[in-house]
């Protein structure tokens, strides 16, 4: 509900026409108001002192300075929410991968190719409102950092080998990205099968899969039409499908397929849950992550009731703390726990179905 006061939002692109089609996405927001634009991050730094904007848009490749290197000063000297907007290919998929390690709240596709001017208007405006209500964390390192430590050092949050027939579901929006790697770094090699669905553009949900996939212990890879969920593996969704989880004589299989948006999303988190209370039942694990709305909890609440162990995150360490609150206040999680604490009770989870 609009409570009157407007959202301000600064556009920062070197693109005129880009400019103007942010713009426009945001025009017919009675809650947000664009205070001003910016073509490169000079202009930009002396608007956020001018304007104070609530949420800024961030081009990356732009003249003078690369919108890389402007965020990593933005939140060292002015922290705030950043939403990142970012080209479909693969190089402006790792930037922006870069921009979510170095603070951004949430990356968005320039209009384009596959990704339409109608679904920017559709996206933006709810990424700003979820922008706006973000708590704004330090980011978690340079990338040379997370490259450094040792796999051994990474604490063993199931025991190994895993059961075949137990799977792990996670679903996250807002802030996802860094939540789930939280929650993957500590996974052991051969942990349970993993699903996950994180609100992710296309061709960026692949280049965070391959970024896991190099940070983390466990096999990470975007899914597929009929990949084996088995352990060590963690599949994520594609951005714009729907992931199924099945259950067949030879183990579970996910099917990768297109459908109507459910909750505005897709891939959509309460479409994953259902189909792993469906396929799993008690063998499954349920996480519901930092995200804004309310994608996954009804889906979370379906996995309980099918006997599965379920776990929300807590509102300190969410960016934006909707999605969990909603399966929380429907009594779909029967665990609530900080970020830091989940890998733990994946661990418990997982021991007590076996």
């Amino acid at each position: 509900m609009y409570s009157g006061i407007k959202t301000k939002v600064l556009i920062v692109d070197d693109s005129a026409i880009v400019r103007r089609l942010l713009g426009e996405a945001l025009s017919g927001c009675e809650d947000i108001e664009v205070v001003g634009t910016a073509p490169d991050p000079y202009v930009a730094r002396d608007k956020i002192v001018a304007l104070g904007p609530d949420v800024v848009t961030l081009d990356i490749e732009m003249p003078r300075m690369d919108g890389i290197t402007f965020l990593k000063k933005l939140m060292k000297h002015h922290p705030m929410p950043v939403i990142v907007i970012s080209s479909l290919g693969q190089a402006g998929s790792r930037a922006a991968m870069e921009a979510l390690e170095s603070g951004a709240v949430d990356v968005l596709a320039k209009p384009g190719g596959p990704y339409s001017v109608g679904e920017l208007k559709e996206n933006l405006p709810a990424k700003i409102r979820a922008a706006a209500t973000a708590r704004i964390r330090k980011p978690n390192g340079t990338q040379q950092a997370r490259q450094a430590a040792p796999v051994a050092a990474v604490v063993q949050a199931a025991p190994d080998p895993a059961d075949e027939s137990t799977v792990i579901a996670i679903g996250a929006s807002t802030g996802g990205t860094e939540a789930i790697y939280e929650v993957l770094k500590a996974m052991p090699a051969r942990g349970p099968g993993i699903v996950i669905t994180q609100h992710i553009p296309p061709v960026f949900s692949r280049t965070f899969a391959e970024r896991m996939n190099e940070l983390c212990p466990m096999q990470v890879k975007e899914a597929e039409n009929g990949d084996s969920v088995q352990p060590g593996t963690a599949l994520i969704a594609p951005g714009n499908y729907h992931m199924i989880l099945r259950k067949s004589a030879t183990g579970y299989r996910v099917e990768v397929k297109d459908g109507p948006r459910v909750c505005y999303q897709r891939p959509s988190v309460d479409v994953m849950f259902r189909s792993v209370a469906a396929a799993a039942g008690r063998k499954a694990v349920g996480v519901i992550l930092t995200g804004m709305g309310a994608d996954g909890a009804e889906g979370l609440l379906k996995m309980k009731e099918a006997g599965a162990f379920t776990i929300a995150q807590d509102e300190a360490t969410c960016v934006v703390f909707g999605m969990p609150r909603e399966a929380i206040e429907m009594g779909a999680a029967a665990k609530v726990a900080p970020l830091p604490l989940i890998p733990a009770a994946i661990a418990a989870a997982v021991r007590s179905v076996r």
